[in-house]
């Protein structure tokens, strides 16, 4: 690791340790979702309400119902029917997951298209994680769909730092250094901060560890298998880990090389977009 990349980890890793690290706050409109839906005697009407207010995210809920994955025969076209096929749990936990995008913005351009990058990846490895724990698994899809959401959110705020200090912003390596050195750890503290479910709080700081062994699979495994098979696909892959060794793959019972089952995944890929 280079001299600057040391520096601002160092900078960085000792503003966490004080609680000094500027995190991004949760956006208002999920605050409201997720008060709505811890009050047991909440229902779709009320739900719609809420969800209602902000337009761009009602407008992406009724795109996801008509999604190839979860299409029924008659199109959805209004937000109170589209929560009703989904259930009131899981259209909160997506609604809160999608609302992110809305902090995912940066004032550079070059912050901007990190930011995006991140942001498409993270709606890819939520589709595979849907559909993963929707087909092969006993886990609650919305909770894995939420955990892949979330899996890169540490690097949010190394982004934001990156856009204050120009020396790190004009040096790409530097920057790239210090996202992947620390943004597991961020990303932890993040999902603590915003009092996420105990089940995803360490889905960042656990995700990269493709040596991970659990008794059952868990979202942890699932983000793994997803961002496995994410980087499997690219020209350039970075994990370096094979998607058939993977402990986490194993617990499917499935071969990697089954060819209805990579389908499978290359198509949810686009299931959040």
């Amino acid at each position: 690791m280079n001299t600057l990349a040391h520096k601002v980890q160092m900078d960085l890793i000792k503003a966490i340790n004080n609680d000094d690290l500027v995190l991004p706050t949760l956006p208002e409109v999920a605050l409201n979702i997720r008060k709505a839906a811890e009050n047991p005697e909440v229902n779709v009407g009320h739900l719609s309400k809420v969800i209602g207010r902000d337009t761009a995210l009602t407008a992406r809920m009724i795109k996801v119902v008509n999604s190839p994955l979860l299409r029924a025969i008659n199109e959805v076209t209004n937000l109170h029917t589209a929560i009703t096929r989904l259930g009131v749990d899981y259209s909160s936990n997506l609604a809160i997951g999608l609302v992110m995008e809305q902090i995912f913005h940066a004032r550079s351009e070059a912050v901007e298209k990190k930011m995006r990058d991140v942001w498409r990846q993270s709606l890819e490895v939520a589709g595979i994680c849907y559909t993963l724990c929707r087909r092969h698994t006993s886990l609650k899809p919305d909770q894995a769909a939420l955990g892949g959401l979330v899996h890169q959110i540490g690097v949010l705020p190394i982004l934001t730092y990156a856009e204050e200090h120009n020396e790190l912003l004009s040096d790409p390596v530097s920057l790239n250094h210090v996202i992947e050195s620390i943004h597991p750890l961020i990303g932890d503290k993040l999902l603590a901060v915003w009092e996420f479910p105990e089940m995803l709080l360490t889905i960042p700081g656990r995700y990269l560890d493709f040596t991970r062994q659990s008794k059952t699979i868990d979202y942890i495994d699932l983000v793994q298998i997803a961002t496995v098979f994410i980087d499997q696909t690219r020209q350039v892959p970075c994990t370096g880990v094979e998607l058939s060794t993977l402990p986490a793959f194993k617990k499917l019972g499935i071969e990697a090389e089954c060819q209805s089952f990579l389908e499978e995944l290359n198509s949810a890929r686009g299931m959040f977009i």
